[in-house]
């Protein structure tokens, strides 16, 4: 240690760190004033200067994410609504649908029934056709029957027209008093 001290003492430097060298102390505080005075004159502006720029370009970047904020929050309102619009159209859609075909079963139910009752028309007047044709078959064979028989008895063939009416109106008051 004592090298250090020695050492220490030749240069002119302090013996100990806690020990003031007064000259070495001034022109610290000079040079430290000096630069002090050339920075506040040259540096300070410019430094304050890019400060206040990017300050404002930040506070218009905010602005700019508030506003795209707001227009996004619009956007997603008017999403919401027009959802909630395409749902309740598609339900109504599928509502009018159902409607629909039930009204179209209901209308081809009803065709089929009158179709039906044509049908069931139709059948019941080819039958009572039928049977008034088959009635009157009947009655011509059973004229034919009757003018053969009474031939018979009478051992003349009676074929007349007359014998023939004859007949009938006799087949026709057996028919009423029935």
């Amino acid at each position: 240690m004592l090298t250090l001290l020695a050492l220490a003492a030749e240069t002119g430097g302090p013996a100990s760190p806690f020990e003031v060298n007064f000259g070495l102390f001034f022109w610290t505080w000079v040079v430290f004033a000096l630069l002090f005075v050339l920075l506040k004159k040259y540096a300070w502006p410019a430094i304050l200067r890019t400060t206040e720029e990017r300050e404002r370009a930040i506070a218009a970047q905010l602005a700019e994410a508030e506003r795209d904020r707001a227009e996004s929050a619009k956007l997603l309102e008017e999403h919401k609504k027009l959802l909630a619009e395409a749902r309740s159209s598609a339900h109504q859609l599928l509502v009018d649908a159902r409607n629909a075909a039930d009204k179209e079963r209901a209308h081809a139910l009803e065709k089929t029934k009158q179709e039906q009752e044509e049908l069931l028309d139709r059948a019941r007047r080819e039958i009572v056709s039928e049977r008034d044709r088959a009635v009157a078959e009947l009655r011509r064979e059973a004229v034919d029957l009757s003018l053969a028989a009474a031939s018979k008895l009478i051992g003349e063939r009676l074929d007349t027209d007359t014998d023939r009416k004859l007949i009938e109106r006799y087949l026709a008051t057996l028919e009423q008093a029935r």
